[in-house]
């Protein structure tokens, strides 16, 4: 849960920030603002749900010790408002996004539209023909591409350079299956929504690695913020993966999804989500304190004071990390059998009595576990708090 937490925390934060940048520069970006929106509120879903299971019953009971109840409430607003996501995912992001960015097929819907029809005819050959030019390049770059993997793509130096390799790979074959896609099926395309949604994860992962990088790149290139990029681009890579597979598979047309499989993918699909080993990696970036974890909550209040729950929860953090050594120095005692056991306090002023730990350090521990257990406390009332409540009013 922690590991994807970090991970898509970033990724929505670098997805925010090229968006801003786009709309700052005066621009309005309509199927990009879609993209932002659909993938945004969604990852924002699956975290506060990672959220929840990590927080426990402190996370369900409404009350002053709960911060996470009522942004949960929050999710389908997110979901439903401005542009229902379903539609957003099938209709918008997709059905907009392939004419809008095509080089060629808005003029030439355009040149069909020309009341002046012999210059309507003029331009429709001027741009089919290109357009064709295009289809064969493409598909070329495709087949090439999906041969070496994208290795052999020239993209700046750098310690992304593996991970455009593999954007600009994926960009090429959804280039090919996308302008397939429109030729074959043409307006049952918008209709057909399961496959024009898998064309839109396609193009909205793309964009979110795109921004990854490039945020990665405005930080600096720190090393401790490597796995995060790692982390967020296998995580769009493995839904590009799945999306190409599935709309394959389900593509009406059994010899066009074949040939297109074929030249996109010639050694096969094989989704590959991240691994354990990157996740661990990224989950210990939000247990200490450190100039990565900062900078994912540079944008939110973290107040210090005990009174709020969050900064209970970042003192308890504090805390735990400051008693980790003396709990381990009371394991080895028990294991050694130098202690006889026991919990909480006896267990502390046996250790303190034994010369195990001094003092000052079972205080580190005492206070260690008063932080813990305050920050899972669950919200109680008797039950005729609301009858006190309506009195006071």
């Amino acid at each position: 849960a922690l590991a994807r937490i970090a991970g898509l925390t970033y990724q929505m934060e670098a997805a925010r920030t090229m968006a801003c940048a786009a709309v700052d520069r005066g621009e309005k970006p309509a199927v990009l603002s879609a993209v932002v929106k659909y993938n945004l509120t969604e990852r924002m879903r699956r975290v506060r749900n990672d959220a929840m299971d990590v927080q426990g019953g402190s996370g369900i009971c409404l009350g002053p010790a709960n911060f996470l109840g009522r942004p949960y409430q929050a999710i389908p607003i997110g979901i439903t408002v401005e542009g229902a996501n379903i539609l957003t995912r099938t209709l918008i992001v997709f059905g907009q996004g392939a004419i809008r960015s095509h080089p060629h097929v808005l003029k030439e819907m355009q040149a069909v539209g020309d009341p002046d029809r012999s210059a309507g005819l003029h331009a429709f050959d001027r741009h089919f023909f290109a357009h064709v030019g295009f289809t064969v390049s493409t598909a070329v770059r495709a087949l090439w591409r999906g041969v070496t993997g994208g290795r052999l793509v020239a993209v700046p130096a750098g310690p992304c350079r593996r991970e455009l390799q593999r954007a600009s790979r994926y960009s090429s074959a959804f280039v090919l299956t996308a302008d397939a896609a429109m030729l074959v099926l043409g307006g049952q395309l918008k209709r057909k929504e399961r496959l024009s949604g898998r064309m839109a994860d396609i193009l909205s992962n793309l964009y979110l690695v795109s921004a990854v990088v490039k945020q990665f790149e405005d930080h600096g290139r720190p090393e401790e913020e490597r796995p995060l990029v790692a982390w967020a681009c296998a995580e769009s890579f493995h839904v590009i993966d799945t999306a190409f597979a599935e709309f394959f598979r389900n593509f009406p047309s059994r010899p066009v999804a074949w040939l297109l499989r074929l030249l996109t993918f010639p050694l096969g699909i094989r989704p590959a989500a991240p691994c354990d080993r990157l996740g661990h990696r990224v989950a210990a970036l939000l247990m200490a304190p450190s100039a990565t974890r900062d900078r994912l909550t540079a944008k939110i209040f973290v107040p210090s004071s005990l009174d709020e729950p969050l900064g209970r929860i970042e003192d308890a953090l504090v805390r735990v990390i400051a008693a980790e050594a003396v709990e381990k120095k009371l394991r080895e005692a028990l294991k050694a059998k130098r202690l006889a056991g026991g919990e909480g306090e006896s267990l502390l002023d046996a250790a303190v009595r034994a010369g195990v730990i001094t003092a000052d350090e079972a205080q580190l521990v005492s206070a260690a576990d008063a932080a813990r257990r305050e920050v899972i406390r669950v919200d109680d009332f008797p039950a005729d708090y609301w009858r006190k409540g309506d009195a006071h009013a």
